[in-house]
């Protein structure tokens, strides 16, 4: 049905057309159109985007600004219409099930350019052996501490605990000694609260999916799930009301004695009076180093604009070293680099707050990618609330969990 109403469309188009309608097309043609999250162009791009079309006389590259919260789908509808934009900017979360849809193409990575992201990014985009964009937007996490509810409860206001056992432990002393929640667990119905969660996973070596194979229900999981279970009583009350961005606000107001949170909590953090310190997350039993889970924002190539190739070019050109590291680390930007390079380097010695979130890269693990995302999401944000407000038993939710995912795989 859907293919007829198309050829239908491309049918009275073709009745219409001209030589001038032809010329049009012509100039179409060497145009690539970009979906760009957010409230305004960076700058920095602007600039690249110039010094591509300079060496690239003839073409044009035409962002259109469209805010966070409905560029992505706004993507998605025009693609599934048949009237793809060459370009957007999409949560790599997403990938496999644009592809999975034929609705992107492939951007393969030689072997140099793969080696040249930390470990674990490019990962973020593959499945299939293949890559089907080219990260853009990198972030991690760490602990932050209020140092002074650190002192009032009794501890070392000066160490971060390095384990869940002394993050439990430190949790329950800030509760108990000073009556101000210990942790900020989030577990709203939104789509951070199994972002926080993962975090857990990848600080002890677990895994979610390993290629189509379900690994979910495992020690390593459990452990952390058990680990939420544990830590909920001396949390902020009522976590299912909170999403990571609330929590974080709650202890920029010195109300959580700890969360995990990325790095634009710390560019917050130096506005306010709280004494506080960032550290990597703690580690479970099984960890085999620091983790932290890689989310990565990707631009994806969509298939039926005409312009593929050259739109996988502008995309490969944009988020090269050169480009993409002076958009990361300009001040304020709050991205985790993607590469490693002496100026990143140069940037963590200027600023040692950044160290935590680019040393959980080595040992953190990609966003799983399912071909029904959301569904994989609601999934994880049901086994979180179901033990957190105690409604199910960690190894029960679990093997739930588990089950319920593989329709989404």
């Amino acid at each position: 049905m859907t293919f007829h109403f198309k050829t239908g469309l491309l049918a009275l188009a073709l009745l219409g057309s001209t030589a001038l309608g032809a010329v049009t097309a012509h100039a179409a043609d060497k145009e690539i159109s970009w979906i760009y999250c957010g409230d305004s162009i960076d700058p920095i791009h602007v600039k690249y985007i110039k010094q591509w079309e300079d060496k690239n006389p003839g073409w044009a590259v035409k962002p259109e600004v469209v805010g966070w919260e409905q560029c992505q789908d706004k993507a998605t509808t025009l693609a599934a219409a048949g009237t793809p934009v060459a370009m957007a900017y999409v949560g790599s979360r997403t990938l496999k099930q644009f592809a999975d849809n034929d609705l992107i193409v492939p951007i393969p990575m030689t072997d140099d350019e793969k080696k040249a992201y930390y470990p674990g990014i490019v990962g973020t985009v593959t499945f299939d052996g293949k890559q089907w964009g080219t990260p853009i937007a990198f972030s991690t996490k760490a602990l932050y501490w209020n140092k002074d509810l650190f002192k009032k409860a009794g501890l070392d206001p000066e160490k971060a605990p390095t384990t869940w056992a002394e993050e439990i432990a430190d949790a329950k002393a800030i509760k108990e000694k000073t009556g101000i929640p210990g942790y900020g667990l989030s577990a709203k119905t939104f789509d951070n609260t199994m972002h926080q969660f993962l975090h857990w996973v990848y600080t002890n070596n677990g895994k979610v999916i390993d290629g189509d194979k379900i690994v979910l229900d495992s020690p390593e999981v459990l452990a952390a799930l058990q680990a939420y279970k544990d830590i909920t009583p001396y949390s902020v009350e009522g976590p299912t009301a909170y999403e990571q961005n609330e929590m974080r606000a709650i202890f920029l107001d010195g109300k959580v004695g700890m969360i995990q949170a990325g790095s634009g909590a710390a560019a917050r953090l130096k506005e306010t009076k709280i004494n506080w310190g960032v550290a990597p997350l703690p580690l479970g039993p099984s960890a085999k180093g620091q983790g932290t889970l890689l989310i990565t924002d990707s631009l994806a190539v969509f298939k039926g604009s005409g312009v593929e190739d050259k739109a996988a070019e502008f995309a490969k050109f944009i988020t090269s070293p050169g480009p993409q590291a002076e958009y990361e680390l300009q001040g304020g930007a709050g991205l985790t680099p993607l590469r490693p390079s002496p100026l990143v380097d140069e940037f963590v010695k200027k600023d040692a707050s950044w160290k935590p979130f680019i040393d959980g890269i080595a040992y953190g693990g990609p966003e799983p990618l399912f071909k029904d995302y959301k569904g994989f999401q609601n999934v994880m944000i049901a086994m979180v609330q179901s033990v957190v407000t105690g409604q199910a038993q960690p190894a029960d939710a679990l093997k739930k969990a588990a089950a319920d995912l593989e329709q989404y795989k």
